[in-house]
Order: structure tokens, then C-alpha cells, then sequence
């Protein structure tokens, strides 16, 4: 037998074993081994593979590896693509629903998670499990400072706007021993701890002592302070558990913890964490006053990004500075672009595959959502499976975040005085330096111009002809042909793991 019809009979005797065309989603070799890709495992037979005669073992990984030996694997392996190639080719054509892009949305995002488990980004995690809680009291302080704000300016009941100002400010002056409790809890110690840590940093006292030749003023240093003097109290306190006798431990233990804690943070935290804080407002206001449209620009375009990278959560203490300083944060209403490049993204996926009704009730659905700011289900089940629609939406996020940014280099801010909404409901807590309407303007502008875009970028340059043949067929068909065949030939159905038509 020639040796390219020996290759490509043992590709042949492999392909069926491994469940056929329809179960492999990639194909790869390293030096000895077929690298598969497969959507159902089951659907392999182990015991057959093993008696092909140029077979020399199975491995299981991350993908089933085949092992073939050098130099073999590297001529088995085209004729094995040729041969899933053609099998694909000669099959029916599948009908994809909103049901397998919501599964293979769920597989991205798990195997997302998966990568972004590292060290770095579980650091980021747990800093965000510390901001997380707060989020709903910045919310509801927050809309109620918007109110005040509104009856203050058009001079309407005096005697209750004192009240509404108590109200929205009285957590923003103790956010620090918040913070300080939730990051003593998340890092494994005594939370009240970390929480009487924390308050000697807002503690008014505190303008009677000199660090560094100045004076300090109470609330220096802001969450950040507050979160490092928690950390350090955790560390102080778990050294303190394995020295101190069990006997003394209810009464050494917390009394170290504070006293050394709190000397360091007076002493040193204290002034460092706010020149820190102090850095970022400036570096904020800068890159907005002079970067504009350009800043928002790429904010907007890589925030869904930094999203699936885990990367995002290393923005909150940034914002929760930036509003204990000034009131409202500038980067998150620019952030939220990215959301309305997703909304009109949909749009155009929702006109561009008109056949697939599946697909387009899933818009439907998830449209409303999408609209006030929760873009997981069209992320996840529309646009990021099909792919090239995730990028062009991103687009239009940038678009979106370049309008508002150019608006910030103008003069005008647009800020929020809480994180956690997006989209339509960030507009009861938008917050700005020129006027409540002035304000609304502009963030409603920047929104308009990321569904435009996002919509243009998607209609224009989201499908390649391929990508609209595949999805852009009938979800009838796909009924009859599983009732004509059974369960059995539906397995072959299930979503690649990959995003379609990159």
C-alpha cells in the first residue's frame, strides 16, 4: 500500500471512532500525538482507537490526543482534516437556534473563567469581592444626593433637603470602615477588626497629629488607606494567633492588632494612600482634559475586553476613589458605552439573519435588558459566539465612549456618583460640573452614538458571507430533520467551543 493511501486509511479508521466530523471542533498535532477537539466525549470509542494498527495509545487532556508516533502524526493529520472536511461538506446543513449560542456562549464564558484564574486576577477578585457589597447603598446614596441636588437647585422644600444631604452622605463619610470590615472578612480575619482599623482614618482627631512635617485631615488616605490598614491589621492579627498563648489570646490578640496596625497607618498609610488617591483623581482629570475623545475612545473599545480578561475589577477602587473625592466618578459613564455598542450590535444581528427566528426571539428577549445596562445575555448569547459581531459592537462602544470623552476634554464632565448601573439606568445617579441637563445630554448623546455605531460597524462588517450562510437559515427544517433522525444524529449539533466566522 502507498503511503499517502496508508495515512489516509488511518485517518478514515479514526475519523468514525472519534464520533465523526460533526463531534470534532479542532484539530492540532504536536511532535507524536492528533490533538482533537471534541464536543461529546462519549461518543469515542477508547477500546477501537486502540486497536487501529498505527495507533499507539490514548491520552486524555484537555483534548483527546491520539498518539501516532513522529512523522506519522504530521502526514495522518492533513488527510484527517481533508476527511472531516468533506464529511462536513456532503452533510445536511445545520440550523443553528438561540439555544446552541447560548450554550456555546456558556462554554466561552466558563472556559474564560478558567483562564483567568491566575494569581494576579484572583487578587483582583477578592479586591473586588471587598467594593461589591457596597455597590447597593452607593446606588441608593447616591440617586438620593441626585435628588437633593435637583430640589436644592430649583429651591423646592427647604426643610427637607438638610435631611436628604445626611442621607447621602452619611455612608460616603464611614465608607472607610466599610471597606475595612468587608477586606479583613475577605482576607481571613477579624472583620470588626479590620473595621476599627479602618475608622482611625475618617476618626476627626486625626487633624491633631503631624506624619511627614503635615498635618493630617480626617478621611486622608480614603478607601485605600482603609483597605491596606485592614490587610496589614489581618497579617498582624493571624501572627498574633500562633504566638500568643491561648490564655491571653481574647486580650493580646486585638489590642496588638490595633495598636501596631493603627500606629503604621497613622504614621505612614495614612499620608502614602493619599498621595496615591490624591494621583489618581489628577491622572483622571488629566487624561480626560487633554487625551478627550482619544481616551474615551479606547475606554469605551476595550472595556468588554478587560471584562472577559478579569482585568475590569481593578477599576472599582479606582471609581470608589475617584467618587469619595469628587463627588462622582468620570471613567464609568465613558465605560458605559461598551454596553450600547452591544445593544445596537444586536440590532443588526437581529435584521442581518432574518430567517432565524430562534436567534432574533433571543434578541427580543434580551433587548430590554441590554438597554438598561445588563449585556451578559446578548454578550453571551449573541454576539460573542457568532464573533465577528462581539468586535464590531466593541466598536461601537468606542465610538460611543469617544463622544463622551470628547465632551470631558471640552469641559463638560459626566460623572456617576455610584458604580453597578449601566445604560439607561445610570441616568438617576449621572452627575456632572455643568448642570444636571447638560449632563443627561451628553450621556444620552454618547449612548445614541454607540447603538449607531455599533449597529453600522455590525450590519456593514459583522457577517462574512460564510458566517451568514451558516446562521442565516430557517429554524423549521431543523425540526423535521431531528424528528426524522432522532436524538442520536442531534448530538452532532452541539455548539463549537470556539467563536464563529474570527
Amino acid at each position: 500500500m502507498a503511503t499517502e493511501d496508508k495515512n489516509r486509511a488511518t485517518a478514515a479508521a479514526i475519523l468514525p471512532l472519534v464520533g465523526g466530523a460533526a463531534n470534532v471542533s479542532s484539530i492540532a498535532h504536536c511532535m507524536t500525538r492528533l490533538r482533537l477537539g471534541l464536543h461529546d466525549r462519549s461518543l469515542v470509542d477508547d477500546e477501537a482507537l486502540k486497536a487501529v494498527p498505527a495507533v499507539m495509545g490514548v491520552v486524555e487532556d484537555d483534548t483527546y490526543q491520539i498518539v501516532l508516533g513522529p512523522g506519522t502524526v504530521a502526514r495522518v493529520t492533513p488527510e484527517f482534516e481533508q476527511l472531516v472536511e468533506e464529511e462536513r461538506a456532503s452533510a445536511p446543513p445545520v440550523v443553528h437556534t438561540s439555544e446552541e449560542l447560548a450554550a456555546q456562549g456558556a462554554a466561552i464564558k466558563a472556559q474564560q473563567k478558567t483562564k483567568n484564574a491566575t494569581p494576579f486576577k484572583l487578587f483582583l477578585r477578592r479586591i473586588a469581592n471587598i467594593f461589591v457589597p457596597l455597590i447597593p447603598a452607593l446606588i441608593g446614596c447616591g440617586i438620593i444626593a441626585g435628588l437633593n441636588g435637583l430640589l436644592v437647585n430649583l429651591e423646592w422644600l427647604p426643610s427637607v433637603t438638610p435631611a436628604l444631604a445626611a442621607m447621602a452622605s452619611g455612608f460616603m463619610a464611614l465608607i472607610a470602615v466599610f471597606v475595612g470590615y468587608n477586606t479583613a472578612k475577605e482576607f481571613g480575619g477579624t472583620p470588626i477588626l479590620g473595621g476599627a482599623v479602618a475608622a482611625i482614618i475618617v476618626f476627626p482627631g486625626v487633624a491633631n497629629i503631624d506624619a511627614f512635617g503635615q498635618t493630617l485631615s480626617p478621611g486622608q488616605g480614603g478607601v485605600l488607606g482603609a483597605l491596606g490598614a485592614a490587610v496589614l491589621a489581618v497579617y498582624v492579627e493571624k501572627w498574633c494567633r500562633r504566638w500568643v498563648p491561648e490564655a491571653l489570646d481574647v486580650l493580646v490578640t486585638p489590642t496588638l492588632t490595633v495598636l501596631i496596625s493603627g500606629l503604621v497607618t497613622i504614621f505612614g498609610l495614612m499620608y502614602v494612600a493619599g498621595e496615591v488617591s490624591s494621583a489618581i483623581g489628577t491622572f483622571a482629570d488629566w487624561l480626560l482634559s487633554t487625551g478627550g475623545a482619544g481616551a474615551g475612545f479606547l475606554l469605551g473599545g476595550f472595556f468588554l475586553p478587560l471584562v472577559m480578561l478579569g482585568l475590569h475589577q481593578a477599576l472599582i477602587p479606582i471609581h470608589t476613589t475617584l467618587i469619595e473625592q469628587q463627588g462622582f466618578t468620570v471613567l464609568l459613564p465613558i465605560l458605559a458605552m461598551a454596553g450600547a455598542g452591544q445593544v445596537g450590535a444586536a440590532a443588526a444581528v437581529y435584521l442581518r439573519l432574518p430567517r432565524n427566528e430562534s436567534i432574533r426571539r433571543t434578541i427580543k428577549s434580551a433587548l430590554p435588558a441590554g438597554l438598561l445596562g445588563v449585556g451578559e445575555p446578548l454578550i453571551y448569547g449573541v454576539s460573542l459566539p457568532l464573533g465577528r459581531p462581539f468586535i464590531t459592537a466593541c466598536v461601537g462602544g468606542a465610538f460611543g465612549g469617544g463622544f463622551v470623552g470628547l465632551f470631558n476634554q471640552l469641559g463638560d464632565s459626566v460623572g456617576s456618583t455610584a458604580i453597578g448601573p449601566s445604560g439607561w439606568a445610570l441616568f438617576p445617579l449621572l452627575d456632572g460640573n455643568h448642570g444636571l441637563g447638560s449632563t443627561i445630554a451628553i450621556y444620552a448623546g454618547g449612548l445614541a452614538v454607540g447603538y449607531v455605531a455599533g449597529f453600522v460597524a455590525t450590519y456593514f462588517f459583522g457577517f462574512s458571507k460564510a458566517l451568514l450562510e451558516e446562521f442565516n437559515v430557517s429554524q423549521e427544517p431543523a425540526t423535521s430533520r431531528v424528528a426524522a433522525t432522532g436524538p442520536a444524529s442531534a448530538a452532532g449539533d452541539t455548539p463549537v467551543k470556539e467563536p464563529a466566522g474570527v
